[in-house]
């Protein structure tokens, strides 16, 4: 559990073991590995392993970069404001990467994954909102056949008009958006350009001050 503001982390290893490895669905429970809900916080070359719940990304502006994050049920999950990069999402048994929980349409929270890789065994959603306007973005990502070919999953909202769920320039046998889930956003270039930038999560420069 992470608290604090200004953390760097490098190189640590986060695993719940809690129902690791199970075959039966009633043995998927909610095992938290890591929650990190301070600001300015930052993570290289770290792994995090669980299966249900692995990484709550709760609050706060954060930075993954190289990480391996493993895991089936809303494996990362939260409210936080963060960029995942050259980051390997690993399925270990179909189900659901995310479960974004932002909360209004001016929320600055959200997940954006850049030049990740997603891989694994079953079939697995990229996510689903745990809230009504949760806002989850990957980019030039490469995607194994893991991911489900509908992309997306509602879970309870019958109303999917303010979840912001886009990809862009993804490769790979799961890249394929012809049979995605209708309400996928398609966003312009710009929204692109601010969304994956690293001022997305950085506009204060708070990460060049970190002692990496």
């Amino acid at each position: 559990m992470s608290l604090a503001d200004n953390i760097i982390v490098k190189g640590l290893g986060f695993v719940n073991s809690y129902n690791y490895g199970g075959s039966s669905e009633n043995e998927l429970l909610p095992a938290v590995a890591a929650e990190v809900s301070g600001d300015k916080t930052s993570f290289y070359g770290c792994g995090f392993s669980g299966v249900q719940d692995t990484l709550w990304d709760n609050a706060g502006r954060h930075y993954f970069k190289r990480c391996t994050i493993e895991g089936a049920v809303d494996f990362i999950f939260g409210n936080a404001q963060s960029i995942y990069e050259e980051c390997a999402i690993r399925v270990v048994k179909g189900g659901f990467i995310t479960a974004q929980a932002r909360e209004t349409a001016d929320s600055p929270s959200g997940f954006v994954f850049k030049g990740c890789t997603v891989s694994g065994v079953g079939l697995s959603y990229l996510g689903r909102p745990w809230r009504p306007y949760a806002r989850v973005l990957f980019f030039k990502s490469n995607f194994s056949q893991v991911v489900d070919p509908r992309g997306w999953d509602p879970w309870n909202l019958s109303d999917q008009k303010g979840v912001i769920y886009a990809e862009y320039g993804n490769f790979g046998p799961g890249a394929d958006t012809s049979n995605r889930v209708s309400w996928e956003k398609k966003l312009s270039v710009d929204v692109w350009e601010k969304m994956t930038s690293m001022s997305f999560i950085n506009e204060d420069g708070w990460l060049q001050r970190q002692p990496y």
